[in-house]
């Protein structure tokens, strides 16, 4: 597999390494491979290699790899819904999954220096899948980032760069950085491998129910890492007659970000500060995102900062370590179906994005 081709999803021009079109425009592979099989039997598909045993949907080869993906899919009577225990990957983050593809996407690219912008767990992700490949790395990240996070950066050999200012301002010093031309920007929101990597979540979720699929998936929003690529992996298999519907997709914003949410709703004045891993006022792919709530019949809508307290408290009472910021899915999941998108006995799958042990 040689250099990928690249096109701008705004004026349609091609490349093949570059981190956004002269546009301004997000890039996307022109290609998303599909299997030439039919779909395999669950109980004989082997996965073995991870997330990486879906590599007949993955555009890049394989690189660095700690195990990553095949995360638990577990019953959670308590909401009536199935829990995907992504907080249970190798750095305690579904950011893993994008990691793994971007850096080997990077290795491809023939770099030996990456650098990212994170509120934490990208740039844990991307720090330790960097020294896998040893590359060197630098993350950018707000001085407020919570001190594990920090020290998983740290401890992985990165260059952690602290930066004063709102999310924004991090990724502002950090494109600065990038167009100096001082690294590969390994971006968890511009880089299309990284949405390669989320897609497999979808993969797995299928897989695990023996190619049925839920009626919706509720997720954390922020900049729609996870969302976007839950979105591409369903088409993906749709489109290779792997499962036979797509599920809706709604999305949980942290109230006082919430761009896509007040694009359908009215939003709450209050600012949510307990979802701190989702609080991006300007996603970089907002039209897809969008897009992709419109294609699937999904919505999302914003949570207080007292809505996700009482479910994370919830959650870990029921045995579910997790970080602040997966409790949003819960709780944009009980007024989901207080407002009737969705109903009481909806087949409703969540992910536990993060791991309690970070915070």
């Amino acid at each position: 597999m040689g250099i990928l081709e690249l096109v701008c999803s705004s004026c349609g021009r091609t490349f093949t390494d570059q981190w956004r079109c002269d546009c301004g425009g997000v890039l996307d592979f022109i290609e998303q491979p599909h299997p030439a099989a039919d779909r395999p039997d669950p109980g004989q598909f082997d996965t073995r290699d991870g997330l990486w045993s879906f590599d007949m949907f993955l555009p890049v080869e394989q690189g660095p790899s700690l195990g990553e993906g095949m995360t638990p899919l577990v019953a959670a009577p308590t909401w009536n819904a199935q829990y995907k225990l992504e907080y249970v990957s190798p750095t305690g983050s579904f950011k893993d999954r994008g990691a793994t593809t971007t850096i080997s996407h990077a290795i491809m690219c023939g770099a030996d220096r990456v650098v990212e912008d994170s509120s934490g767990n990208a740039g844990a992700a991307i720090a330790t899948y960097a020294a896998q490949a040893g590359l060197d790395a630098e993350i950018y990240v707000p001085a407020s980032v919570k001190a594990a996070k920090l020290r998983a950066i740290e401890r992985a050999g990165a260059t952690p760069v602290r930066i004063e200012g709102g999310r924004q301002a991090v990724t502002d010093a950090c494109i600065e950085t990038v167009e100096s031309g001082d690294g590969w920007y390994a971006s968890h929101s511009w880089s299309p491998a990284f949405f390669a990597g989320t897609a497999t979540f979808a993969y797995e979720v299928a897989l695990q129910r023996d190619w049925s699929v839920p009626d919706a998936v509720v997720m954390p929003l922020g900049h729609g890492t996870l969302f976007l690529g839950v979105y591409r992996g369903f088409e993906a298999l749709f489109e290779a007659g792997w499962i036979d519907s797509v599920p809706r997709l709604l999305g949980a914003q942290a109230a006082g970000y919430a761009p896509i949410a007040a694009e359908l709703h009215p939003v709450p004045e209050s600012e949510n500060d307990v979802a701190d891993g989702i609080q991006i006022r300007e996603p970089t792919r907002k039209r897809q995102l969008l897009d992709a709530i419109a294609e699937t019949n999904g919505d999302a809508i914003a949570i207080t900062e007292e809505a996700v307290q009482a479910e994370l408290d919830r959650l870990h009472a029921n045995g579910f370590y997790v970080e602040p910021t997966s409790a949003i899915a819960p709780a944009a999941l009980t007024e989901y179906r207080e407002r009737g998108t969705l109903g009481q006995d909806t087949d409703v799958v969540m992910p536990l994005t993060g791991h309690g042990l970070k915070t």
